[in-house]
């Protein structure tokens, strides 16, 4: 690497450092109406951490406590540019979390950081090993980075969505069944419901068992239900919680709903399964086709070009 490219990089740096620092300073910072506010409203006090649950820091509380103000502003400025706060906190209740849009904008941010400093990372080796630096093309590639790790997050947090609900749906028809079991034996759907988040596990047992939760803590258990089947897309998870909602409304036999519920939901499951295959055996033919048949066509047709060309000479 040149003293030139060196020294330029150098620079650059410390320009970007003394504008963040001049940027950020307090007398420069634009004063939100939070802040002003803040001396003259008393919250209630913090309770004890003892009665909190341990929670391990991860990587954006501590993002939060180094680059505080820098990723709120950019979380601002990447909710107004991209939009879509309730889509995005829909599918934020779909996940089950506890996190805010906020929170889902801060992470975009600091994926983004990700991406412009590995975008900045190649432009590094790339200009090392050409002895010199494109410009423009240092410029595009930040951005492409940049843009990437922010749209990138949105993409993870659809993926992790649609995983999610598989997994609801594989679990089911099998915690449908066990409620109709428990439904069928005397018990009433709140006592079958505390039943099933004892005795199972898994997304839908959990997804239950904050619903119960909830209801103990004061919530009506129908309107605690109704907000699972707001929170969910799956179609059949809310027609479940509907057939709940109705049994404890109006008394209502629940076990054989149930237990159609569940049949119906294992034949959807079927479905996807010869939808998959079917799909898979359409890709498998790629490699047939494109693989396999010239070179069965070459080996067949070989010997006789051979010998066409010897008779030939």
């Amino acid at each position: 690497m040149s003293a030139g490219l060196v020294g330029m990089l150098l620079g650059l740096t410390a320009a970007t450092g003394l504008l963040l620092a001049v940027g950020f300073a307090p007398p420069f910072r634009q004063v939100r109406l939070v802040d002003r506010l803040a001396p003259y409203v008393h919250d209630s006090p913090a309770p004890s951490r003892l009665l909190g649950t341990l929670t391990q820091p991860g990587m954006l509380t501590a993002a939060r406590r180094v680059f505080g103000p820098v990723l709120a502003d950019g979380a601002r400025y990447v909710d107004r540019v991209l939009g879509g706060r309730v889509a995005v906190r829909r599918r934020l209740d779909a996940l089950g979390g506890d996190s805010t849009v906020e929170d889902f904008r801060i992470e975009q941010v600091v994926w983004g950081g990700l991406g412009l400093l590995g975008g900045a990372v190649l432009t590094g080796v790339g200009s090392a090993f050409a002895g010199s630096v494109n410009v423009l093309s240092a410029v595009l590639l930040c951005v492409a980075g940049l843009v990437g790790g922010v749209l990138g997050r949105d993409w993870w947090l659809t993926q992790q969505v649609q995983r999610r609900e598989e997994l609801l749906l594989a679990e089911f028809p099998v915690v449908a069944e066990l409620l109709a079991l428990a439904v069928t034996a005397g018990e009433s759907p709140t006592a079958a419901i505390g039943r099933i988040t004892r005795l199972s596990g898994g997304e839908l047992a959990r997804e239950l068992r904050s619903t119960l939760d909830r209801a103990r803590s004061g919530v009506p258990l129908v309107e605690a239900l109704q907000q699972l089947a707001d929170r969910t897309s799956l179609e059949a998870l809310a027609r479940f919680v509907d057939g709940l909602i109705v049994a404890i409304e109006r008394g209502t036999p629940l076990a054989e709903v149930l237990r159609a519920q569940a049949a119906d939901v294992r034949e959807a499951g079927k479905r996807r399964l010869l939808e998959a295959g079917g799909r898979k055996e359409i890709a498998m033919m790629v490699p047939v086709v494109f693989l396999v048949l010239p070179v069965t066509v070459v080996f067949a047709l070989f010997p006789g070009l051979i010998s066409i060309v010897s008779l030939a000479q």
